[in-house]
């Protein structure tokens, strides 16, 4: 498979915007303007050219004020993250401030549009599969997802949004660089609120794929599954060089599923020859296939994120794909063999093997007295473990099937009891099912189809954690729920019927917000105890909360930070 590369830069337009003595010095030098990076101007330094594996500076004058007002004068705004840009071009200035808000020093950075850049991964980009790309700085993440933009508008004739935050992937000015073909592009007012444009596009724009450059907040990983969960082909990048390092991000983690630590009952740690404590792979991810890029003719592909993560969690070599152009645009590709990173993991037990697994390292993570390493098998669905409630005895592990019901919701009502439970994703699979009273009426016939061979279906009257909470421990025979281990505990004070009405409504609003459908929610007055309740969740998503009003008024507010 071979495709030659096109480079457009509109250089001249960016030199034009600095000043005459160091477009001269650029125009002048034998170097090759089209291995031109950047220009470095900081007041009272050399201005300096930054070229593929080289620099040089420009000048033997310092930069001035003079210098860097004669650049602002000529290019766009500077947006609240401090980059400007030139219209219908890609180039990006990037300013530096001193504590007064004054610009004094700017980075100024050629932008190209690479066609055929996108041949060493097309295959991947027409399986409608979402597509995560990392790499290190200047390797050509954004130059990658810009081309990838216009090969899904134009050749392959879908409809393409690109949520485009800071102007980088389509231009300056409110006419987008033509480097993106038929794709339409949303500007994003200020980066915080990225992550609700992204769901604008979705819900206002009936979009087959969304671009997006740069995810890098927890809001913005959680539109970004919110998407994908609507049947949406994502293409992206994301803060991170490697998929090691975002497995270990706290922040962007969910985008390959998030990882969990797991408690095994005694049994099953001695069937598996694992330590009791294992990490294991929390939900789906959002991005089917990964993208490591080396440079802008090498990267690294793992083709089924998923079973990625779970050979890395169990400390094997995660299937990989290493794909590279040679000098006459020809692309090669081999199976790859890399060392697995270790990732820090729970259990103080180990049954079988020592340590869980070869080289597995210990440390002061956890509880007191608990030791840290890695082991577990590929899973494709959330477990915990039993020894909640008092340490009970090992239980039989229960597969739930959720028809209906939030899956995210009964996680936590799992995590929180500490039962026996996974979440599956076919009814077949499950050995008991939970569902709500609607649902019940409007497909009964495969719930009761359920009911005769033999599976259980528990009907919930809402779709609120506690409803769910109850519902375990009647299925694990737990006596009581200790008020300690869930928000959710009722008060001798308090109806019950009130307390599962306020934590749904605040449930709801909170989902609102995560979604960016409003910025604030006040909630109905409530008692002392629910507002702190109502408190407790919304710290749960880190999310600000505040009480107002007096008496039988006071009520809970809820605001993004």
């Amino acid at each position: 498979m071979s495709d030659r590369q096109e480079v457009t830069t509109d250089i001249q337009l960016l030199l034009s915007a600095l000043p005459p003595h160091i477009t001269q010095a650029i125009t002048d030098a034998d170097d090759d303007a089209t291995d031109l990076l950047e220009v470095v101007m900081d007041l009272g330094r050399l201005p300096e050219a930054r070229y593929r594996g080289r620099e040089r500076f420009l000048s033997d004058r310092e930069v001035t004020q003079e210098d860097i007002n004669y650049v602002i004068a000529r290019i766009g705004e500077f947006g609240e993250d401090n980059r400007a840009g030139i219209p219908r071009t890609l180039h990006r200035i990037s300013a530096i401030r001193n504590r007064r808000g004054q610009v004094i020093g700017l980075t100024c950075r050629v932008g190209r549009a690479v066609f055929g850049t996108v041949t060493i991964i097309r295959d991947l980009v027409e399986t409608g599969k979402s597509i995560l790309l990392l790499g290190k700085p200047g390797t050509g993440k954004t130059t990658l997802l810009r081309e990838t933009a216009r090969v899904l508008a134009e050749e392959l004739r879908k409809r393409v949004v690109i949520v485009d935050t800071s102007n980088e992937i389509a231009g300056d000015g409110d006419i987008p660089h033509p480097g993106i073909g038929r794709a339409r592009r949303m500007q994003v007012p200020r980066p915080a609120e990225q992550h609700a444009v992204m769901i604008e596009a979705v819900e206002n724009h009936m979009p087959e794929v969304i671009v997006i450059d740069e995810i890098g907040t927890e809001l913005e990983a959680m539109a970004a599954r919110t998407i994908a969960e609507r049947g949406v082909q994502l293409v992206g990048t994301a803060h991170g060089n490697t998929l090691d390092n975002l497995m270990i991000n706290p922040t962007l983690s969910d985008l390959v599923g998030g990882i969990q630590a797991v408690t095994l009952g005694d049994e099953e740690a001695r069937r598996r020859g694992t330590q009791k404590t294992v990490l294991e792979r929390k939900a789906p991810p959002t991005f089917d296939v990964l993208v490591e890029i080396q440079s802008w003719d090498r990267v690294t592909v793992y083709q089924d994120v998923a079973a990625a993560v779970d050979a890395i969690l169990r400390g094997e070599d995660p299937p990989a794909e290493e794909r590279w152009r040679d000098a006459d645009g020809v692309i090669h590709s081999q199976p790859v063999h890399r060392e697995v990173s270790e990732l820090p993991a729970v259990g103080r037990r180990s049954y079988g093997r020592e340590g869980g697994r070869p080289g597995a390292r210990s440390g002061a993570r956890g509880g007191p007295g608990e030791a840290m390493g890695v082991s577990g098998p590929r899973v494709r669905e959330r477990s915990v473990a039993s020894g909640g409630n008092g340490g009970a005895a090992v239980q039989t592990m229960q597969r739930i099937f959720p028809f209906g019901v939030s899956r995210n919701r009964l996680e936590t009502a799992i995590e929180r009891l500490g039962v026996p439970a996974v979440i599956v994703r076919d009814m077949k699979d499950a050995t008991l099912v939970m569902t709500l009273k609607n649902y019940y009426r409007q497909s009964a016939q495969r719930l009761r189809q359920a009911e005769e061979q033999g599976v259980p279906v528990y009907v919930l009257r809402n779709n609120t954690i506690s409803q769910m909470e109850r519902q375990l421990a009647h299925v694990f025979n737990l006596r009581e729920v200790d008020p300690d281990a869930s928000f959710h505990a009722l008060r001798h004070a308090e109806d019950s019927s009130v307390v599962e009405e306020a934590m749904l409504e605040v449930e709801e609003a909170i989902h609102q917000l995560m979604n960016g459908e409003r910025t604030v929610v006040e909630l109905t007055p409530r008692s002392s105890y629910i507002r702190k309740l109502q408190h407790q969740m919304a710290d749960r998503y880190n999310l600000r909360s505040e009480s107002r009003g007096e008496d039988a008024n006071r009520r809970v507010k809820i605001f993004r930070p």
